[in-house]
């Protein structure tokens, strides 16, 4: 008899949920070698992260392990360097956020030589890693792009706001167009790389309204990018909506604002990704053999109803 998808999906969650679990209730204790947790970030310039850092250290603290925190600034030169780095420092477990799922590759083997049990979170990574935890990130893409052509009747112009080469971008894109794609009178006029940042993509925002006088939608792969590509929809006195991925608090209360442009975002549980990843890591690190290799999170989509009771 087949076991059902969601069933196997939810015991082999609750497997790694375990750890979380006991990391929370403090029954789980460090060894006497203290444990070196590290964790690498795409970046820390963004509340998102900040989140995932913060729940990180207080799970930590409840195990008295160390953590190591480093920020690659979007730079996969630096976060290999970073990773390096901590390598020679004698973490334990490695936490990565890739700036760049392919370039990091050489951090990973680094790593994977060293005997550090890394764990990917939030973008896959290349090369051996023993596990990865991440949004379902089609599926953002999907919902917001869905809502947003709902909310058009089904008719108009949108433009994407691309992001860095990350599977989860990557994957935010594909869905987004999918969904798109079922609206016979959607059209995608326009896909330019904000690269998730505020200013950026304020500018590449304002480029594309211009280039389309008669744009109707965004959607916009992170609510960084979002809120810098709202202060050009807002300047261009135009009615165009705006959707995104990820549930910022400022992008949230965005969203709540009468008449706002920007009308949803499919958000993300940071803190939620980021115990699950070190509770994976955990269970391999002490040679669990039966845990998964991957962990997908649901996202949920935000409006402006759901928005009042929303928060990472």
């Amino acid at each position: 008899m087949k076991i059902p998808e969601l069933t196997v999906h939810a015991r082999k969650t609750a497997l790694a949920t375990a750890c979380v679990s006991m990391l929370a209730t403090g029954t789980v204790v460090a060894d006497e070698d203290t444990l070196t947790i590290g964790m690498s970030f795409q970046e820390l310039n963004n509340q998102y992260f900040v989140t995932m850092q913060k729940a990180l250290e207080s799970a930590a603290e409840s195990i008295g392990a160390e953590v190591i925190i480093t920020d690659a600034r979007h730079d996969v030169a630096k976060q290999v360097s970073d990773v390096e780095d901590m390598i020679q420092r004698g973490v334990d477990i490695l936490l990565l956020n890739p700036a760049d799922s392919v370039g990091v590759e050489t951090a990973v083997l680094a790593a994977k030589e060293a005997g550090v049990t890394t764990i990917a979170i939030d973008a896959q990574a290349k090369g051996p890693v023993d596990g990865f935890v991440g949004s379902k990130n089609y599926d953002a893409g999907y919902k917001s792009c869905d809502y947003l052509a709902q909310k058009l009747d089904g008719e108009g112009q949108v433009a994407l706001l691309d992001g860095i080469p990350v599977v989860p971008i990557l994957q935010r894109i594909d869905g987004c167009t999918a969904a798109l794609g079922e609206y016979s009178g959607i059209e995608i006029v326009d896909k330019q790389n904000g690269r998730q940042e505020r200013a950026q993509a304020m500018t590449v925002t304002e480029n594309i309204i211009q280039a389309n006088p008669d744009l109707d939608g965004i959607f916009s792969v992170n609510d960084i990018g979002s809120l810098g590509a709202l202060v050009a929809i807002e300047a261009s006195g135009k009615d165009i909506k705006l959707v995104s991925v990820d549930g910022h608090p400022e992008a949230i209360s965005k969203i709540q604002e009468a008449n706002s442009p920007f009308i949803a975002t499919s958000a993300q549980y940071p803190r939620d990704m980021v115990r699950l990843g070190l509770g994976l890591g955990l269970a391999k690190y002490w040679g669990a053999s039966n845990v998964p290799a991957e962990i997908p999170i649901d996202v949920k989509l935000i409006d402006r109803e759901k928005a009042a009771d929303f928060s990472w």
